[in-house]
């Protein structure tokens, strides 16, 4: 069976105050494969931020699990750490953030914080050439310290970071903040994760022979596996599991796939030393 049977994407916006009903703030939901619908707020035509909170709050409390996504950073580079000497917690990076960016408080601008008129923001900034490792390798994206440019995600990052620590405060472990509570998602546990619109991780699975197998062995053991993947009852097994459709690639088109992964992500998992267990 797959892991979750609703997804939900929510295009944020950092602007105004909390309680403010923004156009650009939409959530949309899928059931399983169907197509996403949006939904409304219940109080209009639009969403504020205190109203997104408590109905994620009330969705993922109970029900089939769920994957949400939300377009605003979730943390800040390594860099905002070790400038303000903080410990590489997740939970407490938000309630300090929290402590010193209030911008969940019922009238709070991010601007109020960024100006000094509210919190203590001056303590806990960072610089605009700081970014992760994922905005380094996406191309083109936009550091979460970078405010008043187009395609910024600093403001919406800022105003959103106290409804994550909101929302975890409510429902504790009924929710997988991912990746901060580990790397794989408890089954039957619904799941929040930083989204970034167009940028792309496949996951696939492949066969492989020892170095050296003879290539005849190779070709029989790829005419076997292609004639037994495509069999009805086996593809649909293996689409109960989560799997989408079988990519039969030829070999050189398996290589380029490796290579490009390889180039993709390679420099990434060294960085942040990921060992296979």
């Amino acid at each position: 069976m797959t892991i979750f049977q609703r997804y939900v994407g929510i295009d944020y916006s950092g602007a105004q105050t909390p309680n403010a009903f923004l156009t650009g703030l939409r959530i949309y939901l899928a059931a399983g494969n169907a197509t996403p619908e949006e939904i409304k707020s219940p109080a209009g035509k639009y969403w504020n931020r205190r109203a997104v909170a408590e109905w994620l709050v009330e969705q993922l409390a109970e029900g089939p699990a769920k994957l949400v996504g939300i377009d605003h950073g979730f943390s800040f580079p390594l860099r905002y750490f070790e400038t303000h000497g903080l410990k590489p917690d997740w939970a407490a990076f938000l309630d300090d953030f929290q402590r010193h960016w209030p911008t969940d408080e019922d009238h709070a601008y991010v601007d109020f914080v960024r100006e000094g008129d509210l919190g203590n923001g001056a303590v806990r900034t960072g610089n605009t050439r700081w970014r992760r490792l994922a905005e380094e390798y996406a191309g083109g994206a936009k550091s979460v310290f970078h405010f008043d440019v187009p395609g910024s995600v600093a403001k919406s990052t800022h105003a959103g970071l106290p409804w994550l620590r909101f929302i975890r405060h409510r429902l504790g472990s009924r929710v997988h903040f991912w990746p901060f509570d580990g790397w794989d998602v408890p089954a039957g546990r619904s799941a929040i994760a930083e989204v970034y619109p167009g940028y792309e991780v496949t996951l696939w699975q492949g066969l492989f022979a020892p170095v050296g197998t003879p290539e005849a062995v190779v070709a029989r053991l790829r005419r076997e596996a292609i004639a037994v993947r495509v069999l009805p009852d086996v593809a649909q097994k293996i689409a109960n599991a989560g799997a989408g459709e079988p990519w039969i690639a030829t070999d050189a088109e398996f290589v380029a796939q490796i290579r490009a992964d390889n180039a993709k992500f390679g420099k990434v998992i060294e960085t942040i030393g990921a060992k296979v267990q």
